[in-house]
């Protein structure tokens, strides 16, 4: 029998996995998995250019702002209620789209997570008072310690990343990159992984473009909204954490301005590293004419 497909459209930030995804869907007459962690929550839109309602309207979406900052929200919960959704919708649709965004995310639906020891409170309190006492270079001089092989690709100034590898390692008493990709799990599902694509400039210039686009559409006013807020960790993302830096006088707008659109082409050059070592079975240029042509050529026959 054949397993029903799931299409992943992955890419970095800002280079139309939003409008690819959803004319793909209109094509296929399904709906869209979204796996980007900052479009999880209610509070947050502007900023983490969630699907308009326009887009919803037409093409049913999940897990776009279905929780709140002051929720707690793993990786590990989202793989679940993801696959739990995912096999639910298979009863009726043939193949599915899972949009990219966060990578980690959409690689928990793809191939699980991977199997760490269990870690005590104690161990995860030592090391969130020590980001606390001496910042997030005590924990990155750490990890090269520890776990070379994974400080080299791990997003250093992310601390919760940081505290959790350092974590693992004390449990286990062994590396962090040891339990990685370990096992895979066994899924219902197969995945077709499409990797949208650009030239650097053209990619750099949505980034840019589609920020100028926040800040009139009032990016200052959402977060000035949140300011109270601004230590949960769904604030600290790019967009946010430098509109409160002008929100305190530290900084000017244009210099906030500047600081998010380079902050965001940093993020992207990260992604694009990432899905070098992740490939997907096919790159696609982002504004490739999706018609049931394309649809032939990466395996998928309409009404299937």
């Amino acid at each position: 029998m054949t397993k029903p497909k799931l299409i992943v459209i992955n890419g970095p930030t800002a280079i139309g996995k939003t409008r690819f995804s959803i004319e793909l869907a209109k094509l296929l007459k399904t709906e869209i998995i979204s796996s980007d962690s900052r479009q999880f929550y209610k509070e947050m839109s502007i900023g983490t250019a969630v699907p308009t309602n326009e887009e919803r309207d037409n093409i049913k979406h999940h897990f776009i702002q279905h929780k709140s900052i002051h929720e707690k929200y793993s990786v590990g919960d989202f793989e679940n209620e993801a696959i739990e959704k995912i096999n639910s919708l298979f009863k009726k649709n043939n193949t599915l789209i899972l949009v990219g965004g966060s990578n980690f995310f959409t690689h928990s639906v793809i191939n699980g997570l991977d199997e760490f020891p269990k870690i005590s409170e104690e161990i995860t309190n030592f090391w969130e008072k020590s980001f606390k006492k001496y910042g997030i270079k005590q924990l990155q001089k750490k990890l090269k310690k520890y776990d070379f092989e994974y400080y080299k690709k791990v997003d250093l100034n992310n601390h919760v990343r940081l505290i959790r590898a350092l974590s693992v390692c004390q449990a286990g008493n062994k590396k962090y990159s040891q339990y990685l990709g370990l096992k895979n799990k066994k899924r219902l599902f197969e995945t077709i992984q499409i990797e949208l694509i650009l030239p650097r400039e053209l990619l750099y210039k949505k980034i840019n473009d589609r920020v100028d686009e926040m800040i009139k559409k009032g990016l200052i006013n959402e977060v000035k909204s949140l300011i109270k807020f601004k230590n949960l960790n769904p604030l600290k993302s790019v967009g946010y954490k430098e509109i409160f830096e002008y929100l305190e006088c530290k900084i000017n707008l244009d210099e906030s301005v500047e600081l998010i659109k380079r902050n965001t082409r940093r993020l992207a050059k990260k992604q694009i590293t990432w899905l070098k070592n992740h490939p997907s079975d096919y790159k696609v240029n982002t504004n490739t004419v999706i018609d049931n042509s394309f649809l032939k050529i990466i395996g998928i026959e309409k009404g299937t």
